[in-house]
Parts: C-alpha cells; structure tokens; sequence
C-alpha cells in the first residue's frame, strides 16, 4: 500500500493497481450495494495479501541494493522515507476518524494508542470495534519496515545471510505452524459463523501478524533471489508469460480453495498459496519478456500512486456519500451510487495526494538533502 513506486516497472503498477480495486470491491460488500459485487468481491481480500507481496518485493529490494553498493544500510535515510510516506497521511486519515464521526462507517473505534503504536492488528475485535478496521494491514507494514532492516544489519556480517531465502521460507512454515495452532486451540468446536466464531478467528487467524508473514516473506524470499542468483533472475527474464499463467492457475486453485475464507483449509493454507500465486504474478511482471512489464497504461500508473490514499479513506468516503444519498431519499444499493461513491474515493486521494502527500515529499528530499 505504501510502497514507491518505480517508473521502470510499469508491470509492478498494475499489480499495484488491481490490489487496491479488489479491496474496494471487498470492502463495498459492507455497504448497501448491488447484488453482484456479492460475487465479484467475494475474494477481493486477496487484494492486501497481493499489497503485502508488492511491500516484501520492493522494500527489501532497495535495501539489498543499498547493501550490495554500499556494504550497509543507512537506517536514518530508510526511516525517513517511510515516515514522511506513510505518516502524514495515515495521521490525518486517523484525525478524521477520531474528531469527524461523520466520517466513521461505524461507531466504535479501537484506543487511540493502538493506531499510532501500529499495534490495532492485536486483539482487533473486528465485530464490536471494527470502524477504520482496515489499518490493521498498515500495522503490518509498519511492523515489517521497522524489523526488516534491523534483522537484515543484523545478520549482514554472519554467514546467516547466505542462507536469508531458507530463513525466509522458515518465516512462511512459521506462519502456517502457528495458524494451525491457533485453530486447533482457539477455533475448533466453535459453531460455524456465529459471532463469536468469527470474532477469534479474525482476532487469532487473521489479523496477528505472526499469522501473516507468508506474503511479505515471499516478497523478500523472491526480491532476494533476483538481487543475489543469477541463475534465477535469468529464469524470471526468459519466461514472463509462463510465469503469469503459472500465477493465474495457482490463483484459481486458491480461490477454490478458499471458497468458504474461513474453513481450517483456507485458514491454515490459504495465505501461503494465495502467496505463491501472487508471487509468481509479481515474477511476470517485473520480467522483461512478460506482456506486464511492457504494457505502459495511464490508468494504472496513477491508479496506483492513489492507491494509499484511497486505501485509507475509501470506507469513510464511501460510508459519506450513502448517507447523503439516503438522506435525500436517494437509492444507495445501485450501480449510479456505487459509480459515485468509487469516484469519490478517486477525488478524496487526489486531494491526499495534492495538500498532504506532496508537500510531505518535498519536506523529505529537502531533510535528506541536508543529512547529506
């Protein structure tokens, strides 16, 4: 979600692109909507997991490049970066939803505290406080930028480097050991889609972040392979467009899968093979002998530069315009109010984009020039 975006990787846009319309597709099933988004959005959760590939990919990626040129990694250039990216804007998002209840698409928030200590993803009661629920994935993130580094500088100057995909791959098994834990002693032998079955298992399964490394970790797992293996960036090169198809079988096995979200199946395995689907997508796209990478689109490009913002605001956004809608006598479920309330959203992130996000940037490269 928060990722630079590199103008040399239009594939990467895409991707980008279509993560943040299947989350807007996902999360419109909770408002008033037409019959249809029933089906389309059924598997748009994939869209965080897809963002989470794209974070581990990218992140690291600039991180093993600064490594391998430098020998190191200037932690006060990379936690300037992502602070000026992703703090302004989540800050001013969290003040609308915490002084502007209008703007809440529920009641209840979680503590302040938790939002701005980025640890909302523990013991989200996503059931009885799930206003501004979807930061839990930027927690994640925030989690994941933090640590990376540090893990990294760590093990840098110890053979355990050598070995960083092996220990990526343990990360994964670790997240698929500890969700087949949880379900056996916290989800077994509750009733099936009762409140309280699916309040621990968003709280357990879904949320934590020790059940959600299989995404990141298979970015980082393929950024690391393509930076140090020789033998596999020319592989990813030759075959693009066999990896896409391989990615998009995958995808379609997944969501059969994945059919019922919360089954001991999907929740045990689900994220991994949504992972290593979207994985091999990722592949396709940044190979230079993929459709992906070649295709240069407008749409996409800018569609996922907003897509951050529109992240953040959407179901405030989307919550504001059903309302008026319905306060005017105004039909809310259709496809003219949904048309509306996804324009909206664009409108909101462009305005992010213009009196937050860009002044912000500027701030940065004037500091990092200075530090220099």
């Amino acid at each position: 979600m928060t990722t630079e975006r590199s103008e040399r990787l239009y594939g990467l846009d895409h991707l980008r692109s279509l993560a943040i319309v299947l989350v807007l597709l996902f999360h419109y099933r909770a408002f008033k909507h037409p019959e249809w988004i029933e089906i389309m959005g059924k598997f748009g959760w994939t869209g965080v997991d897809l963002f989470f590939v794209l974070s581990g990919f990218l992140i690291s990626g600039q991180l093993f490049k600064e490594m391998k040129y430098t020998g190191t990694i200037s932690l006060k250039t990379f936690y300037i970066k992502r602070f000026f990216r992703i703090i302004p804007t989540y800050f001013f998002t969290l003040f609308l939803y915490f002084t502007v209840p209008f703007f809440r698409e529920r009641e209840a928030l979680p503590p302040f505290w938790k939002f701005i200590t980025f640890t909302q993803n523990y013991g989200l009661n996503v059931i009885d406080q799930g206003t501004f629920s979807h930061a839990w994935s930027l927690c994640i993130e925030e989690q994941f930028y933090l640590f990376l580094p540090l893990f990294l500088l760590l093990i840098m100057p110890s053979k355990l480097f050598k070995y960083l995909a092996a220990l990526m791959v343990l990360f994964i098994m670790f997240s698929i050991i500890m969700r087949l834990v949880l379900w056996n002693t916290s989800i077994v032998g509750m009733e099936t889609n009762s409140l309280e079955f699916w309040r621990t298992w968003y709280m357990t399964i879904y949320y934590p972040t020790h059940t959600r490394l299989d995404c990141l970790g298979v970015g980082v797992l393929i950024s690391h392979c393509m930076q140090y293996s020789s033998l596999f960036k020319k592989g990813v090169h030759q075959n693009g467009n066999g990896l896409f198809l391989v990615g998009v079988i995958l995808l379609g096995i997944t969501f059969w899968i994945c059919n019922e979200q919360a089954s001991e199946m999907a929740s045990v395995w689900g994220f991994t093979l949504v992972a290593v689907s979207y994985g091999c997508i990722l592949m396709s796209a940044v190979s230079a002998s993929s459709f992906l990478a070649k295709w240069k689109s407008y749409i996409t490009t800018e569609l996922a530069a907003l897509s951050y913002a529109i992240y953040l605001s959407h179901k405030g956004i989307i919550h504001i315009i059903q309302t008026l809608f319905e306060r005017f006598d105004l039909e809310s479920s259709d496809a003219i109010c949904m048309i509306i309330c996804l324009v909206s959203c664009l409108i909101s992130a462009l305005l992010y984009r213009f009196f937050i996000e860009k002044p912000f940037a500027a701030m940065k490269d004037r500091i990092l020039k200075r530090s220099k």
